[in-house]
This record gives structure tokens, sequence and C-alpha cells, in this order.
């Protein structure tokens, strides 16, 4: 038994680093019927505790929180190519009055703090991306009483979730908005969209499925409950919600009728991500290292400065296939409006 089967409403608010997924927006998607979900990636462990709090006081519904799980890239393979992308992005940042950020090779984004604070806290869940926790810190959640997610791209990187003990798949298609969550991240993700992996994952896995990637409308759910997931989760679909920390940039971003296509790139962050294909993605396509977190450590002041600056194309906009069918209203409407 998992507490997704007794979901009002099987929906999963995707967990959107960077600001998108505040405590507001996590408690309300909870407090409609679904499981609100806050992104621990890039905020301190300070940080993290104080979204921890503030979505307490603002719900008395379950919620969980997302853990990067760090997989540090070869310093020795990436170093130069990083230094001259920075110096390729000075006169970008330059003009708008910043300058690129400096690599951190080392940073493991608090990892072991914040699985300190997931047990301190004790959320209702825990799901990882990029990798896999140990069996041990698995089995550290949940003592606590927290129900253990892992994000896969395939079926290899199911098998090893279920070696470490976890409790449910959220299985991420090619249709995915944001980071890909592939394990090896100089690998190219699976170009499988979620109903072809739970497809082949049924009958291999038995475990409760949770399908992401693309899931904007509720026929979309319906599908995806029909192919064997207990729920959805949706993370493009609450880009433009009220509660979302999504920037004026991104918003408009989102809505500009001259940003037609979509694309995976690795150009922002060295991550495979799906994203709105701009001004960005067609300078660096190509250009930019697999070496995350660094990459982004480079490119993000400048992102933020053209973020401030009002710059669609100079900002990622990520964004899942169905992006268009993205609504500006509460998110308490948009997920009960998926209702299957």
């Amino acid at each position: 038994m998992t507490l997704l089967t007794d979901l009002p409403v099987p929906v999963v608010g995707a967990p959107m680093a960077g600001g998108v997924s505040t405590p507001l927006l996590v408690a309300a998607v909870s407090d409609a019927g679904g499981l609100g979900m806050l992104a621990a990636g890039y905020r301190s462990p300070e940080q993290l505790a104080t979204d921890l709090v503030h979505t307490r006081d603002l719900t008395d519904r379950a919620f969980g929180v997302n853990l990067f799980v760090p997989a540090l890239p070869d310093r020795e393979r990436h170093e130069d190519a990083v230094a001259d992308l920075r110096a390729r992005l000075a006169p970008r940042a330059a003009a708008l009055g910043v300058e690129p950020g400096h690599p951190v090779w080392g940073d493991t984004d608090g990892w072991e703090a914040k699985v300190q604070l997931v047990e301190t806290f004790a959320p209702a869940v825990v799901s990882c991306t990029f990798g896999l926790p140990d069996a041990a810190t698995v089995r550290r959640w949940q003592a606590v009483g927290c129900e253990v997610h892992a994000t896969v791209t395939s079926p290899a990187e199911a098998r090893d979730a279920l070696a470490v003990g976890v409790d449910a798949l959220v299985v991420q298609g090619q249709e995915a908005g944001g980071h890909r969550a592939t394990h090896d991240p100089q690998a190219e993700p699976t170009p499988v969209d979620h109903l072809g992996l739970l497809e082949l994952l049924g009958p291999q896995v038995d475990l409760p499925l949770v399908a992401a990637g693309g899931v904007t409308t509720s026929g979309d759910v319906r599908r995806a409950l029909a192919a064997g997931a207990v729920a959805v989760q949706v993370g493009t679909a609450l880009l433009l919600a009220t509660e979302a920390g999504t920037s004026p940039t991104y918003r408009a971003a989102l809505r500009d009728p001259n940003l037609t296509h979509r694309v995976t790139t690795r150009a922002f962050t060295g991550r495979v991500a799906g994203a709105v294909r701009n001004a960005w993605v067609e300078e660096l396509e190509g250009l930019v290292p697999s070496a995350f977190p660094v990459v982004d450590q480079v490119t993000r002041p400048i992102r933020r400065a053209a973020a401030e600056a009002g710059d669609v194309h100079g900002i990622h906009v990520w964004a899942g296939s169905g992006w268009r069918a993205a609504q500006d209203r509460s998110a308490r409407e948009i997920v009960r409006d998926l209702r299957p």
C-alpha cells in the first residue's frame, strides 16, 4: 500500500527546482487532493528547512520533497571545455552587467545535510532524481515514515532502484520538461515516452508507478492510468499557476508566439533537459560539455540577469511537450481539472 493510491486526485506536482515549486504551490497541489512536492535542488539545507516549515504551516495534507543525487563530473575531462564555455559567454554576460559564474567542482548540493534534514522532518514522501540513494539511506528515511520514490528513465534504472528498496517509481518519458532524470549524466536519455516506459516496466516491476512527461490534460491522466500508472506527475501544467514561482520572463516565454519548437538540450546546464528552443539554444547547442552542475554554475548568473531584463532568449524555458496547454489560474483548479 502507498499513499499514492489514496490520493483523491491521482496527481503529483513535479518538484521544479530553481524557485518554481514554492511552498504555496506545493500546499495548493496537496490541498486540491494531489501530492505537492518541494524541490530541494539548488536550495541550501537552511533554505530547505525553511521551505519545509513553511509548507507545513500552509497545509495539513501530505507532501513530499525531492533531492538531486550528486554525480560529480570528471574535472580532468571537462575543465578545459568549461573554461572555454565561460570565455564564450563573457560578452553575453558583460552586456547584462554580470560575469559568468565560477565552477565549483566538488559541489554535492548539500547532499549529506539534506539526507539528515529529511530524516528529521520526515515528510510523507522523499523522491530522488539524477541517481539513487544507497540502500542504507533508503532504510533511514523509511524508518521515520517516509515513502521513498525514485525517478527512472529506463528499465535498467528501474532495476537499480528496486535493488535499493524504494517504494515507488516515477517513470519519466521523453516528453518531460526540465532536466531528464537519467542516472548517468553522460548518457543520452532513452527516447521513449512515458506510456512506452509503462508498457516496458509493467510486467517487470511490482511497485506503484507514477507516469511523468507531457501530462497536461485529464485525457493524458486517463491514458497513463490505463497503462498501469497509479498516478501522474505534472510540472509543465503548473508553470503558469498563480502560486508558482515562475518568473515573469519565463511566463512570457511560454506564451510567446515566436517560440514554437521544443527540444532536448544540454545548452543551459550540461544535463539534457526539455525546453522551448530560443536563441540561447541556437547559439550553444552542441558546444556545452556534459558537466552538470558546473555548467549550471557558470551560466546561472547570466540566465538570472536575462530574466530580470525580460529577455526570453537568454533564459532556460523548461517545458514539456504539452506546454501550450498550460493555464494561468490557481493550482487548485488545474489539479482538480486533471481528475480522470
